[in-house]
């Protein structure tokens, strides 16, 4: 043997007891992940969407996390019911689409971390008590930001005189009522008439 090969055997064989441990090291992560959706093709789409993009970030279900799902669909009773049972499992992190998921993983734990994921005016509904420090174990997104629909309307102004119209619907569920609110503009000729 010579000495080349000799000390890129030794090297080696020294090297391999840190990589085993690094491997032992590595922790399987768990996330729960409650969909509001029914398990059907636009449901599994959404998860699917989820799984890769983890893994375009490294994380990949099955190798370094687990991620355990459940389709809730519209039925009130079994999203409260897989909530549970997904806080049941301690996972790392819980991941809610929806406004009833969300409401239902944050009675059913506040001390897991919940990412939401499309639910409109968190803080008006309690999740949380701001959008800047949400406080709590809530964090996320949210389908619209209000504070943009201001933004919206003047980008709409600027809009060329060809703009024929402009209808604004805008629905509060607030049990147990439920307010809606439309705005309607007039076709407009030669010139906007947002104002």
């Amino acid at each position: 043997m010579n000495r080349r090969a000799f000390i890129t055997l030794l090297g080696g064989a020294a090297a391999w007891p840190l990589a085993a441990r690094a491997q032992q090291g590595e922790h399987m992560r768990r996330i729960g992940l409650l969909m509001g959706a029914a398990d059907d093709p636009e449901g599994q789409a959404r998860m699917t969407a989820l799984k890769q993009g983890l893994q375009d970030l490294g994380w990949t279900d099955g190798r370094n996390i687990q991620i355990e799902t459940r389709f809730g669909g519209a039925d009130a009773g079994r999203i409260r019911a897989q909530a549970a049972e997904l806080v049941a499992l301690a996972p790392d992190v819980l991941v809610g689409q929806t406004t009833p998921v969300v409401r239902a993983l944050r009675q059913a734990t506040s001390s897991i971390p919940i990412v939401v994921a499309a639910v409109n005016d968190p803080v008006e509904q309690g999740f949380v008590s701001s959008l800047a420090h949400p406080g709590g174990n809530i964090t996320g997104f949210m389908l619209i930001d209000f504070q943009m629909v201001g933004k919206w309307l003047e980008m709409l102004k600027r809009s060329p005189p060809a703009l024929l119209g402009l209808h604004l619907c805008s629905i509060r569920i607030r049990p147990p009522i439920i307010t809606s609110t439309c705005v309607r503009s007039r076709p407009c000729r030669g010139q906007s008439r947002l104002r």
